[in-house]
């Protein structure tokens, strides 16, 4: 799929253009509820009085989330979409999102050469208008196939867009460097646990590195055992599945002003151990466990290829299953974390912080100026803000302020929580310095206040559960039914941000 921005004054020499060659293209324009014989106008003068009477009779209001489509049959122009896009007022940038991912779909059903795209953005910051259409656009036509005995090969239209105030074509190239990194961290967060093991994970990240240029430090189960990661290792010793400690690297051409690790829970299946799951945990759909690892390993894709200055970006993941066997973790074990700290396991199901303990004493050591961990943490997160927003946690106050910014830039829902300490009292332990859970109120503070004891004193930290948002059963705007590829987008634009 091709994409390309254009002025608004070239959108009708563009139409004659295919006029001439004879392709059958698809024109798609937003439309104000309050402005709608004003923003009808000139496509009476283009298209013909017709128009406004086929609108007139199918009672076209440009309602938020309306669309209209009108075929024809003759000439090159094989279809005009009328996209609702409500009072002009009201006009955000996430309705803007989904206003072009449901263009995208509805021009999709005329089979076009190419689609011309004018959702009027001139209200909007130029770029970020511009990325949002883009970026909206291609993920809301992700197509993964891979288990199909029988693929769709309808190719997929080229698209330009009609830019109001910029047709910078290197925003363009940002949007769909990102666009890559989300459908990676969909494909793996999408397959099937015989797929996506901790090897396959890991020789994803050894792929990434050969072709971005990337450095890769892979540890076995001996280097983690050398490095005293006992809490990783009891979560990986119920597998057969040997775990993979992935630590990638991006250094940037020239001096380094920021260092920053980001850190992604990488359970491949997670059956809850010896708590197994019952009931409707939908035990079938925990291959999304490894949903912060492949958000990880998707911002690792996007920001290699952008390749953004002054910045060095460490991407880490300690992946493994949570299985069952006779030499795996009990209730009650208690084991030793790299950093000394002991734990007890009063619950084999909380296995994602075991892991991501050991993984943020690795990054600690890295001495970053900031560290950001994701992870599919907790259903008390999911309980407290549904399937659209993850749940941030920091007590740094900079960095909770960046990280909202970016999703918000992103199109990434995230709210802030409280890291209320007076918790902590919930994960005392009579043998060991702390228990893996505390009570069932308040789980996913006493989630993050658990991996807070990890983290390296001065080191500005957050935390991102992102159970929630990493999956959907019917889909979203921009995202199909399944996995999301939540989180690649927020990281990528923080990341940049903090490039020199």
């Amino acid at each position: 799929m091709e994409f390309r921005a254009i002025p608004p004054a070239a959108a009708a020499e563009l139409q004659r253009e295919s006029s001439r060659d004879g392709r059958r293209d698809v024109c798609i324009h937003g439309i104000f509820s309050d402005r709608l014989e004003q923003d009808l106008a000139p496509l009476r003068l283009r298209f013909g009085e017709g128009l406004a009477g086929s609108i007139e009779r199918l009672g076209f209001k440009a309602k938020v989330g309306e669309k209209l489509t009108l075929q024809r049959l003759d000439g090159p122009l094989g279809g005009i979409v009328l996209v609702g896009l409500g009072a002009a007022p009201e006009q955000s940038v996430e309705g803007l999102r989904r206003a072009a991912a449901m263009a995208a779909k509805a021009a999709q059903e005329c089979v076009p050469r190419q689609v011309t795209l004018d959702l009027q953005t001139g209200g909007f910051a130029a770029e970020l208008a511009l990325r949002s259409q883009v970026e909206a656009y291609r993920l809301a036509l992700f197509r993964d196939q891979r288990f199909k005995s029988e693929a769709d090969t309808t190719p997929l239209p080229e698209l330009v867009s009609v830019a109001a105030a910029t047709t910078d074509q290197a925003l363009i190239e940002r949007a769909l460097s990102t666009c890559a990194g989300v459908e990676l961290a969909r494909e793996l967060v999408a397959a099937p646990p015989n797929v996506v093991t901790p090897a396959f994970l890991a020789e994803t990240a050894r792929e990434l590195a050969q072709s971005f240029g990337l450095t890769l430090k892979l540890l076995e189960r001996e280097d983690c055992a050398r490095l005293g990661m006992g809490a990783y290792l009891g979560v990986a010793a119920c597998s057969d599945s040997p775990p993979k400690f992935i630590h990638l690297t991006y250094r940037p051409p020239g001096e380094v002003h920021r260092r920053l690790v980001l850190v992604g829970k990488g359970l491949t299946f997670d059956s809850g151990g010896y708590n197994l799951k019952v009931g409707n945990a939908q035990i079938e759909l925990m291959k999304y466990d490894m949903g912060g690892c492949g958000a990880v390993l998707g911002a690792a894709r996007g920001l290699a290829e952008l390749k953004p200055s002054g910045v060095e970006v460490h991407f880490i993941s300690a992946t493994c299953e949570n299985m069952i066997s006779g030499a795996g973790l009990h209730p009650g074990d208690i084991l030793t974390a790299s950093n000394g700290r002991t734990i007890e396991v009063n619950n084999t199901d909380a296995e994602g912080r075991l892991t991501l303990a050991d993984a943020l004493v690795y990054a600690s050591g890295l001495e970053p100026d900031a560290l950001v961990d994701l992870a599919t943490l907790t259903g008390a997160c999911v309980v407290a803000l549904g399937d659209e927003l993850a749940g941030l946690w920091s007590p740094d106050d900079v960095l909770a302020r960046q990280l909202l910014g970016s999703a918000k830039a992103a199109g990434e829902g995230l709210w802030r929580m409280p890291l209320r300490s007076s918790y902590k009292d919930g994960l005392k332990s009579q043998l060991a310095d702390i228990k893996n859970t505390g009570p069932r109120a308040g789980g996913s503070i006493t989630a993050a206040l658990f991996l807070r004891d990890f983290v390296g004193q001065g080191i500005p930290w957050a935390h991102l559960d992102i159970a929630g948002p990493v999956w959907s059963d019917k889909g979203r705007a921009t995202d199909p039914a399944g996995a999301s590829g939540y989180g690649v987008r927020t990281l990528m634009d923080w990341v940049l941000s903090q490039a020199s």
